[in-house]
């Protein structure tokens, strides 16, 4: 394997694009050379700061140069699929944008692409690689938390209300994905319901609740909101021994682990008819608050990307990660036309 920068693109300069650019760049192991838009002004000024950066109008530029080996998209949902098509059948390893694609079923095209031509396809899920979602990780996985009982999560605040999706698909993918990427195997939600409401006649849901049915009796539930006067991200996980509270803007304590909780004393010894008789205890312990690394997770993202191209591994948010995000997303959408029904997933894939 070649220890040379992978030449690369970003195709879209609009507000996620110049992230993708900023972390490209820095990133040692990728060698960004063009800069993708259909406003080449802004291509340009976008680009300009970064030597060795190109920018230019039509991404057929990109897909014909033999040298580019891959290709990040940052352009709307509906776009996905023909430019992301398009890069892995000129050979190019794809990182894309949250969500992977308009639809599940363009989301599988690309995971089949990808597969065929034995390319790298890469979700941007950018919360997954927090230096706070991959503690959570670590520390559901090695089970210090017991077993899941319930997952909360509220993403709310004022605006950017979106004209071609609802709240759901603006906001949930971030809670979902980070869902898919901490829970452990055999925790996978296997149905979903939707309540949203539009108050200010935008067209679509602009406040929405979600809540997904997990195994053994779990539940996670997710507020998404574009009408909040204030900010919040918060997730809150419990689980059988401790709870976690993750605040994502709260730099000085992003997670706060409680060793407190509900306990049912001797529930194992009695029947399910007699459980509402045993007896309550509560747990009552302390509070660890542990110390993290704070590093921009587009960077890492950019890290990842390189290292799966390199090696050939998997990444850790791959295409089938975006397909279950996918999954739930469709889901939720029907719940919502058929006024909060709980619909089932298709699950793993």
């Amino acid at each position: 394997m070649s220890s040379k920068p992978i030449p690369m693109a970003v195709i879209g300069a609009g507000y996620w694009g110049p992230n993708l650019v900023r972390n490209a760049v820095s990133c040692p192991e990728l060698d960004l050379r063009y800069l993708v838009d259909l406003d080449l002004g802004r291509a340009e000024k976008i680009s300009a700061p970064y030597a060795g950066v190109t920018a230019v109008q039509d991404a057929l530029t990109v897909f014909e140069d033999p040298q580019i080996e891959a290709v990040a998209i940052a352009t709307p949902a509906a776009t996905h699929l023909p430019l992301a098509l398009a890069a892995l059948e000129a050979g190019k390893h794809v990182l894309v944008e949250k969500p992977l694609a308009a639809t599940w079923d363009e989301g599988r095209q690309l995971v089949d692409a990808a597969h065929a031509a034995g390319r790298v396809l890469m979700c941007d899920h950018t919360f997954c690689y927090t230096p706070a979602v991959q503690e959570i990780r670590r520390l559901v996985h090695e089970g210090v938390l017991g077993d899941i009982q319930f997952v909360d999560s509220v993403r709310i605040n004022l605006g950017l209300v979106q004209r071609d999706v609802d709240v759901l698909w603006d906001l949930a993918p971030h809670d979902l994905s980070i869902l898919d990427y901490i829970l452990p195997e055999g925790c996978s939600p296997t149905a979903v319901a939707a309540h949203g409401a539009d108050p200010i006649g935008a067209g679509h849901a602009c406040v929405a609740y979600l809540t997904l049915q997990l195994p053994g009796g779990a539940i996670a539930h997710a507020h998404v909101n574009w009408l909040s006067p204030t900010k919040v991200r918060t997730t809150m996980i419990g689980g059988s021994k401790r709870t976690l509270l993750w605040d994502d803007l709260n730099p000085l304590q992003r997670i706060s682990i409680y060793d407190r909780g509900v306990d049912l004393t001797d529930a194992a010894a009695v029947d399910a008819e007699d459980r509402r008789q045993v007896s309550i205890s509560y747990r009552s312990g302390d509070m660890v608050a542990p110390a993290l690394k704070e590093r921009e997770a587009l960077g890492i993202v950019m890290s990842e990307f390189a290292d799966c191209i390199r090696t050939g591994r998997a990444p850790l948010t791959d295409g089938r990660a975006g397909l279950r995000v996918l999954d739930i997303l469709e889901a939720a959408s029907r719940s919502l036309e058929y006024a909060g029904a709980v619909v089932p997933l298709r699950g793993r894939r």
